[in-house]
């Protein structure tokens, strides 16, 4: 299994844990050509949250987290700036959110941390 397989296999984890936890799934994959894509886009509470999904089989690297550096940070932004001013809304609350995943390959299981205001 390459990295683009196991991204949309957190993905799809990510989702379905934001979903059991009252978010509301707007949008996956959003792209804006020339700044990037945020992973996810989900409305909880009065918020819209723009999600960004890292994953890990191991800690040996660093946590997921840590892989949303300044760069990947200040994309996402500008693209969330795109996606709302592209959908006409004004004066919502945003919030920038990372799901880290971690895969255990010994046993299967899969963890979940969600990092609400992450940047």
């Amino acid at each position: 299994m390459n990295n683009i397989e196991k991204g949309k296999i957190a993905e799809n984890y990510a989702i379905k844990f934001l979903r059991e936890n009252n978010y509301k799934i707007i949008c996956t994959n959003y792209r804006f050509r020339r700044f990037g894509e945020i992973d996810i886009i989900a409305g909880e509470s009065e918020y819209i949250c723009f999600i960004e999904v890292k994953a890990r089989s191991s800690n040996r690297f660093g946590y997921p987290s840590e892989a949303v550096n300044y760069i990947k940070r200040n994309r996402i932004k500008n693209t969330a700036s795109y996606y709302l001013a592209e959908n006409k809304i004004r004066d919502a609350k945003v919030r920038f959110d990372v799901v880290e995943v971690f895969f255990n390959a010994s046993d299967n299981d899969v963890k979940i941390n969600l990092i609400k205001n992450a940047f």
